[in-house]
């Protein structure tokens, strides 16, 4: 076991210009829920376990100097963590060869859900939850579920306001497909995404009566960022982008909504998945002034012009860099990322090959430096012991940690790092893996894998302390999997 150093100079140079550190929050936080769950566990003492902490007890050295430590670290920050056999192909093919390998292999496409042929799509949230994670598990490309549950946090819509849940799957496949493509292609497909339509309300825009919702979102949140248009950008790009509309059913089912008072209605029926539907009827006949420039504009119009402003490029680099390399980008990162990006006319692999191979992706400072979301954390915990039927466990203690899949809270969808971390967040995560352990009811893999393969046997003190103590294997995946080290990537 290689244990870290009681701190780390670089956080403690950090701590005293701004506060607390990311590290000391999480390991103030984490250290009550473990000291409370081993203690049930191992019928230890509370008051030695949960003794107080500071946060430079949990600080570590970086061990992304070796090249196994650098393939472990791409895939915890790519691919949900990692099966065995993940990690053994991904060792032997090295850093470089891994990342070609994640980049350019098409996703998998996941087994076709049967419950999408519903009426109105109206069958339970929770199937859709679990086929999605269900694939994340069983995968052979998880980066293609990493990167679909990026642009569904990104290109927002949940399945309440959308009021079909055939067409958030529709979306989820839309995700997958488009998420290694370029920004302009998926500019256009989330545009006509018939969740996306109901979501923003683009469904309900007429040239007539443009509703100003899809237009603000697109530049503000999905591309160009606030502050980078007017207002009457706002109200000239709907009018533009009016007459977009949800496509029609290929049949109609009637269905009991209320069976005590023999109501029945209506409900649409699709034999596959379908795009919006544009009607010339609704658009806009008119010319509009939309970022500078005036004369008939259509939606490849409103895309073009948004992919000409200078914020766009960097908006996306910054959003990817928080999600994959580190919570607080330097601008001059940033700026370069987007450089690369736009110069490469938005091509996702592009930007995601600068993302890898850059120098401040292994960089001593971005070991452990980001928060596993929830999703994260459950699937690579799963991965980790070895079990594939976790899907029911993963959704359902998804709301308890702030991440319930098909519906963010609201349309800047999920926050990131830090703000997954609360006392009541951390408490359920902790439950989580108390409820995983509970579900394993055959042999579990030895403890030194969860210390080696997951943690790379970079451990704080305090968690090693826990560790020696330990009875069992079972013991000892419990403190691993709660611990700190593990809700870091």
């Amino acid at each position: 076991m290689s244990l870290a150093p009681t701190h780390d100079q670089a956080d403690s140079a950090a701590a005293k210009t701004r506060g607390i550190t990311r590290r000391q929050a999480l390991g103030a936080a984490v250290a009550t829920g473990v000291g409370v769950g081993v203690v049930r566990l191992l019928g230890g003492s509370m008051q030695h376990i949960a003794a107080p902490r500071t946060g430079t007890t949990t600080d570590w050295i970086s061990p992304l100097k070796t090249e196994s430590a650098r393939v472990m670290h791409l895939l915890r920050r790519t691919s949900f963590g990692h099966t065995p056999a993940q990690l053994d192909a991904a060792l032997s093919d090295g850093f470089n060869k891994t990342i070609d390998r994640l980049i350019e292999t098409a996703p998998a496409e996941p087994p076709t859900l049967a419950a999408a042929n519903a009426p109105g799509g109206r069958f339970p949230i929770a199937q859709l939850q679990q086929w999605w994670i269900d694939h994340m598990f069983s995968t052979s490309t998880p980066f293609a579920e990493r990167m679909t549950l990026f642009w569904h946090g990104h290109f927002t819509s949940d399945y309440r306001k959308a009021a079909d849940d055939t067409f958030m799957y529709w979306q989820n496949l839309t995700w997958r497909r488009m998420a290694m493509t370029d920004l302009r292609s998926m500019l256009l497909q989330v545009t006509v995404d018939p969740a996306m339509l109901r979501y923003l309300d683009l469904a309900t825009s007429t040239g007539q009566s443009p509703n100003e919702n899809y237009s603000r979102e697109l530049m503000e949140l999905f591309t160009m960022g606030a502050g980078n248009y007017t207002e009457s950008d706002v109200r000239e790009g709907a009018k533009a982008l009016a007459g977009w509309q949800v496509p029609q059913p290929d049949a109609t089912a009637t269905v009991v909504v209320d069976a005590k008072n023999n109501v029945t209605r209506k409900l649409p029926v699709y034999s596959g998945q379908k795009s919006g539907v544009f009607n010339p009827r609704r658009a806009y006949k008119g010319s509009v002034t939309f970022l500078g420039k005036t004369g008939q504009l259509d939606t490849q119009g409103v895309i073009d012009r948004i992919l000409a402003q200078p914020t766009t490029a960097p908006l996306i680099a910054n959003k990817v860099a928080q999600s994959f390399v580190t919570a607080r980008p330097s601008p001059a990162y940033v700026k370069n990322l987007g450089d690369t990006f736009r110069r490469s006319k938005y091509d996702m692999k592009t930007l995601m090959r600068a993302i890898f191979t850059g120098p401040e992706f292994v960089a001593d400072q971005s070991y452990r430096s980001l928060v596993k979301s929830p999703t994260e954390f459950m699937v690579h915990a799963g991965r980790a012991l070895g079990v594939s039927s976790f899907s029911k466990l993963v959704a359902g203690h998804g709301s308890g940690m702030g991440q319930t899949l098909f519906d963010p809270p609201d349309v800047n969808g999920w926050p990131n790092n830090e703000a997954w971390i609360s006392s009541n967040t951390v408490v359920e995560r902790v439950n989580f893996v108390t409820a995983a352990l509970g579900q394993v009811k055959s042999s579990l893999p030895p403890a030194s894998d969860a210390i080696h393969r997951h943690l790379d046997g970079v451990l704080s003190p305090q968690t090693a302390s826990l560790l020696n103590q330990a009875a069992d294997d079972r013991a000892r995946w419990f403190i691993a999997l709660a611990s700190p080290e593990f809700q870091l990537k």
